[in-house]
């Protein structure tokens, strides 16, 4: 759960909801018949899936669906964020090092990528 003001939020997305969520994030604001069928076309679900979806997210205060137009309550980055934050709570103790070292143990950063994570890390330190 992230705080914001004196609100903790629960951001937790489940795959499909994660799904539907990028597709409104790249076309809000969508007219939800609009929405239905772009969910057809780039997930497969029938109209229904989608609005069942959309009543859920919207029931939680992540989108709201007013006067048939859809768009998101939260950005992407905090979501992204609050993932990202909850999986290095939950799978490695809250250690970022630990993560880092689960996640690079199998994979040769380029030179860019290096030097953005250094960069990174010396802004973060400040």
């Amino acid at each position: 759960m992230e705080k914001i003001g004196n609100a903790l939020q629960d951001w937790k997305l489940h795959e499909g909801e994660y799904r539907l969520m990028e597709v409104i994030w790249e076309n809000e604001p969508v007219n939800s018949t609009a929405l239905a069928g772009l969910c057809q076309a780039q997930l497969g679900w029938k109209k229904s899936t989608t609005y069942t979806v959309l009543r859920k997210l919207g029931q939680r205060g992540l989108l709201k669906n007013e006067s048939a137009t859809v768009i998101s309550l939260v950005k992407k980055s905090q979501v992204q964020r609050y993932e990202s934050h909850r999986v290095v709570e939950h799978s490695f103790g809250g250690s970022l090092p630990a993560f880092l070292n689960a996640f690079l143990s199998e994979k040769k950063l380029s030179r860019e990528e290096a030097e953005e994570l250094k960069g990174m890390i010396e802004e973060a330190s400040k």
